[in-house]
Formats: C-alpha cells, sequence, structure tokens
C-alpha cells in the first residue's frame, strides 16, 4: 500500500509530517505561524506558507475555510504513515497489560472479548477482533457433559486451545459412562480425522466390528452427526468489539449521522468482518486510511474512518484478525506498534497453549 512521492523534497516532506502531526494531536486546522513556533524547521513563514500551498495543490493537504489552516488529506496520511511516519514503541505499562492478557488461559470466547476491550482501553479507539474459521482452527478433542434428561453438553476444544461448546438433544438415552467411552473413541478418531470427517470412520468401524462395542458405536455415530451439525450450524468466523460508543467522544462523530452510520456498521458487523479478511493474507500489520476501506463507503463516513489491523494466529498457520477502528486523526505513530505487539503477543499465547 506505500506509494512514492519522488516530487517531494525534504522540505515538503518535514513540512508535511509536522502538519500531519500537528493535526492530529489538536484537531484544528494548522496555519504556518503555529507550525513553526512548535517544530524546527528552518525556514520562514513565507517558505511554509508556499510548500504547503504545492502540498494542497498536490492533493496531501486540503484547506476546509478560504481563510483557515490546512488539514491533512486521505492522500497525505498515506504518505505520512508510509514514509514520514516515527512510530514510539510501547510503553513499559502498556507491554505489561499486554503480555498479562494474552498469559490468559484461552477459553471459550473470553481470549478475544478480553483483547478487544484491551485495544479499546488501550487506545480510547473501537477494538476489534474476528475470531478463528473453523477451517483454520479444526477440532482436535470432544467431551460431554451429561445435563437431564436427553440433553447433553458438547464441548470443543480446537487445535490452537480454544474452547466453545454446544446444547445437544439426544434421540437416545446415554448414561455419563457412555459418554465417557464415546468421546473416548471420537477422540481417538480426531486424532487422524477431522471432525466432519468422523461418519464415514465410525461406519467403516461399525462394519468391521460386530461385537458388543456395535451399539455403542452407533451411538457414537449419532452423536457425532449431530456433534458436526451443531458445529456446521454455528457461525464462522465472529466480529468482537470493544467501546463501540467511544466512537461518539471523537469529534469527528459529533454529527449525529456520521455516529449513527459507524454505530450501524458495528451492529451488521459484515462490513467490518470483510474489511478485516482482507488482512488474513497478510503476515504484517495493515492500515487501512479513509477511502480504502469499506467503511469509508457508508452514507456520512467517506474519508472520516481508518483501521490499523494485524493478524494472528498459531504457528504458521493465520487464525483471525485483531484491529483497532477510529478517526483517520488517529495516532498512527503510537496505535501501530500497539496492534502489532497485540497481535504478537496473542499469537505467541495461542502457539504455547498447544505445545505437547
Amino acid at each position: 500500500m506505500a506509494q512514492e512521492a519522488p516530487e517531494l523534497g525534504r522540505r515538503e516532506r518535514e513540512i508535511l509530517r509536522a502538519l500531519v502531526q500537528d493535526y492530529i494531536h489538536t484537531g484544528e486546522p494548522v496555519a504556518s505561524q503555529p507550525l513553526l513556533a512548535r517544530h524546527e524547521l528552518d525556514c520562514s513563514p513565507a517558505t511554509v506558507r508556499n510548500v504547503m500551498a504545492d502540498l494542497e495543490a498536490l492533493g496531501y493537504l486540503a484547506k476546509p475555510h478560504a481563510s483557515s489552516g490546512r488539514i491533512p488529506t486521505g492522500r497525505g496520511y498515506r504518505l505520512y504513515v508510509d514514509t514520514l511516519l516515527k512510530v514510539r514503541p510501547p510503553s513499559a505499562q502498556e507491554r505489561g497489560r499486554i503480555e498479562r492478557a494474552a498469559q490468559s488461559p484461552p477459553a471459550g470466547g473470553a481470549l478475544f472479548e478480553d483483547t478487544a476491550e484491551l485495544l479499546h482501553s488501550l487506545s480510547h479507539h473501537v477494538g476489534v477482533v474476528t475470531t478463528p474459521r473453523p477451517v483454520s482452527d479444526p477440532v482436535r478433542q470432544l467431551e460431554f457433559v451429561r445435563l437431564r434428561e436427553h440433553r447433553v453438553l458438547a464441548v470443543f476444544v480446537s487445535q490452537a486451545g480454544i474452547v466453545t461448546n454446544q446444547l445437544l438433544t439426544l434421540e437416545f438415552a446415554m448414561d455419563a459412562g457412555e459418554l465417557e467411552r464415546a468421546a473416548g473413541y471420537l477422540n481417538e478418531k480426531l486424532a487422524t480425522t477431522p471432525l466432519q470427517a468422523l461418519r464415514e470412520r465410525i461406519l467403516e468401524d461399525m462394519r468391521a466390528d460386530q461385537s458388543e462395542l456395535h451399539g455403542l458405536l452407533a451411538k457414537a455415530l449419532r452423536l457425532a452427526e449431530q456433534t458436526v451439525e451443531a458445529q456446521g450450524a454455528a457461525p464462522g468466523s465472529q466480529v468482537v468489539l470493544g467501546g463501540e460508543a467511544s466512537v461518539l467522544d471523537a469529534p469527528e462523530f459529533a454529527d449525529v449521522g456520521k455516529a449513527r452510520a459507524l454505530l450501524r456498521a458495528f451492529a451488521e458487523k459484515d462490513r467490518i468482518l470483510r474489511v478485516l479478511d482482507r488482512v488474513l493474507h497478510s503476515r504484517e500489520v495493515q492500515i487501512y486510511i479513509g477511502a480504502e476501506s469499506e467503511l469509508a463507503s457508508l452514507p456520512d463516513l467517506t474519508g472520516e474512518v481508518s483501521v490499523v489491523a494485524a493478524p494472528y494466529g498459531r504457528g504458521d498457520s493465520v487464525l483471525g484478525t485483531l484491529a483497532v477502528i477510529g478517526p483517520t486523526r488517529m495516532n498512527y505513530a503510537r496505535l501501530i506498534p500497539l496492534v502489532d505487539l497485540t497481535a504478537r503477543e496473542i499469537s505467541r499465547a495461542l502457539s504455547a497453549g498447544t505445545e505437547p
């Protein structure tokens, strides 16, 4: 996504960097005199004004009003992020919070919910995590918990150690001992067979075995079928959000129409999932500025929203994406390394959790 800007010299780049930094900090259009007062630019006010006018003509800056200072455009932000940005490593306190969060057991959706809330807390924007798809994080172990009547809780443990569960209603009675033996049998098959292919493996065993185990195998077959059906009915990758209401605190979304449009996107989630799915093919942080993301195509949001995202995974397998979504005027220098570190720590925790 990097772009080249051979037409910009050292001075133009320094002034653009200073102006973007000031605008991110203040949210106000930047004029030449305040820019000189806050930065060592080694040039006159007239030179700064001329350079700002040139940058505006090239599409890197815009002037909201005839008498105002200038603000960065999407193109200006992109050049800033790609070639002018000096990232700031996370503080010791931030690093400690991320490392402690990653050390928590990855049980159920808690890991993803906690990570989304952590990203929100650190960034003061919306934290987002997409959960692994079953195809990228298959089931490696099953457990069954007998409830009352014919109801059973099926507990799934994925390759990454993520624990989820589904409630099943059996068509026949199974006592606790039968459930335990069925789970042991199915887990033995899961060591070499994907969950979706268990049915054929069990049928092969049933054809070969006409002993007293045949009845248990028949029950295990139906149990496996119901388990696969439950997994198939479960949604694929899901979007977990933290701090959606924080968008209302950003001046950019003070307009009711803009705030409503963004909150609607968070509620529907499909659009966010499409944006973050693009990150799955990457091995590093991706930044979508303004119109570069599908969120910008929503009415009232053109150019107003940016996404800083990174993939997380287990070993060489990419499982999902985590991100911060906020106004285009976000502190990229701070947020990019925060998102990157969070993704790496979550990946390390998931990988460590599956070691023998």
